[in-house]
């Protein structure tokens, strides 16, 4: 006969997934993806090391599951940011003008998501944030270009030339707190779309 948790076990072995990954993402944005050992995670969560392998059995399962965490928070927002009001190009640049703003609220953070050297569990979630950053604006461009207020181009191409562009622009500000470089992103977005040239 197979074991079966009684509710209260399950709601405690919750209970500790939950502060284990509340844990490591403190750790993400105070330390990056280097600052999230197992160690780390477990002090940090004021539990044994040992329980922290009885949820996740390695340090790149944990922090690719912490990425799909992270990840969709952001892929909300600028989901959200890519709705508001406006025309289709402003839709456009607002979705990277508000995961820029949030990036640089945790620098540190951001820079695992974008760029630091990861685990192939931690990169292929990375991939896939930037699947559905590069869809978001996808999906705006054929809008744009079904009004007939941008011109005739493969949105999913613009979308990831866009997205690759806004990571590596921001590894700079991230890692060195360098100058504001929104308003010359919004410039490249606009002359990369062809804003009102249709």
């Amino acid at each position: 006969m197979a074991y079966r948790r009684t509710p209260k076990v399950q709601a405690r072995l919750d209970s500790q997934r939950a502060a284990i990954l509340d844990a490591a993402v403190e750790l993400l944005a105070e330390n990056g993806y280097a600052g999230c050992s197992v160690n780390a995670v477990a002090a940090r969560a004021e539990i044994a090391t040992g329980s922290v392998y009885k949820h996740f059995p390695n340090k790149a399962e944990l922090v690719a599951e912490l990425f799909r965490i992270v990840v969709s928070r952001e892929v909300a927002a600028v989901e959200a940011a890519s709705r508001r009001a406006g025309t289709v190009a402003e839709r456009i640049v607002a979705v990277f003008e508000t995961f820029a703003q949030r990036a640089m609220k945790t620098p540190r953070m951001a820079y695992a998501l974008l760029a630091e050297p990861v685990d192939a569990p931690v990169e292929a979630e990375r991939l896939e944030f930037r699947k559905a950053f590069r869809n978001i604006v996808a999906a705006r461009i054929d809008e744009g270009i079904a009004d007939g207020v941008l011109p005739p181009q493969d949105s999913q191409l613009t979308a990831a030339a866009l997205v690759g562009a806004a990571a590596e622009v921001l590894i700079g500000p991230l890692t060195t707190g360098g100058p504001d470089v929104l308003p010359e992103l919004r410039t490249l977005f606009l002359r990369t779309l062809g804003a009102g040239h249709a």
